[in-house]
């Protein structure tokens, strides 16, 4: 005798699993979004002034490298086509002005991370006055740079009344023209004094955040103080010294005001941004000194994109080590 309930067939009336997520999505949808807008609003006045501010003029400046402009001809004005990234590319004197930016960035980058690292290692010791003497080491870096290129200029590299020829004079030194003899070095030196204090900052940021326990437990080991700097140290602070040397060529590479201070562009100091500041000023060639000024900002995009891959692998490692 069989079981009648097992012949009845169950029908399971339930809709899919898959489709049941969906379906109790989609009501909260909306209000998940208008929740994201409402969290983007107070940003968004930022956002329209930023664009209006950066964006805009940068669009007006691509549009003007276009065209054959000069001040002194407005009747003249005619399209160009790329022919002004030429002219900037293949003239002689924006040429030499770009190699002079180049040996610039790279002599002040390359210098002051290296006295940054060396102020960074003394000030991550522990001494009396320490607190004072960061103050003073960081004090160059919150001078206005204008004051800087004065301060060295006249205080400093006077051939009458400087600093320099004075001592030189007490010791019985000659008396050199700094400015004229040394023209490119003398630049150097004044941004070099300006920016090792923010070398100094990043990399002594770097330092502090070093594993205690690993450098204790080099320590017994038997590890001395170069071997424990060449093999820990020095490997740690990698991203920092990269960090450092791109956002110092980022700004270094856009210094116009001890160019422009200290020697008007004269004797081979005259940079990419100074040279813009004579081609749009002084000639007068808006198309040709836009042009330049959008070169000068793909480059800075290009080294500023490194940058950002850099601190966004800081924040990794610091992310992933918590």
């Amino acid at each position: 005798m069989s079981n009648p309930t097992t012949a009845v067939p169950v029908h399971d009336e339930r809709p899919p699993t898959a489709a049941a997520p969906a379906a109790a999505k989609r009501p909260g949808a909306p209000r998940n979004r208008a929740r994201e807008w409402a969290t983007r609003a107070p940003l968004l006045p930022a956002l329209i002034f930023l664009i209006v501010v950066t964006q805009l003029p940068f669009v007006a400046t691509l549009v003007i490298s276009l065209f054959d402009w000069n001040s002194f001809r407005p009747d003249r004005r005619e399209f160009a086509g790329l022919e002004n990234y030429k002219t900037v590319l293949s003239d002689e004197a924006l040429r030499d002005s770009i190699v002079t930016t180049v040996l610039l960035t790279a002599s002040v980058v390359i210098v002051s991370v290296v006295l940054g690292l060396l102020l960074a290692l003394l000030l991550d010791r522990k001494f009396r006055g320490r607190g004072l003497v960061r103050t003073m080491l960081i004090a160059p870096f919150l001078l206005v740079p204008v004051a800087s290129a004065l301060l060295w200029k006249h205080a400093l590299y006077n051939p009458e009344y400087g600093l320099f020829n004075g001592v030189l004079n007490w010791l019985g030194g000659p008396q050199p023209e700094w400015l004229t003899d040394t023209p490119l070095i003398a630049v150097e030196a004044s941004l070099i004094w300006q920016w090792t204090p923010f070398m100094m900052l990043i990399l002594l940021a770097g330092l502090q955040s070093r594993p205690l326990e690993t450098m204790e437990a080099a320590r017994l080991d038997g590890a001395g103080n170069w071997q424990i700097f060449r093999y820990l140290t020095l490997p740690h602070l990698r991203r920092y010294l990269e960090l450092g040397t791109l956002l110092g060529s980022i700004y270094i590479v856009q210094n116009f005001d001890a160019v422009f201070t200290m020697t008007r562009g004269g004797l081979d100091t005259a940079n990419l941004p100074y040279t813009i500041y004579e081609t749009f000023y002084n000639a007068h060639e808006y198309g040709l000194a836009s042009a330049a000024g959008v070169v000068v900002v793909i480059g800075t995009i290009i080294i500023a994109t490194f940058a950002l891959r850099v601190v966004s692998s800081l924040f990794r490692e610091e992310v992933s080590r918590a």
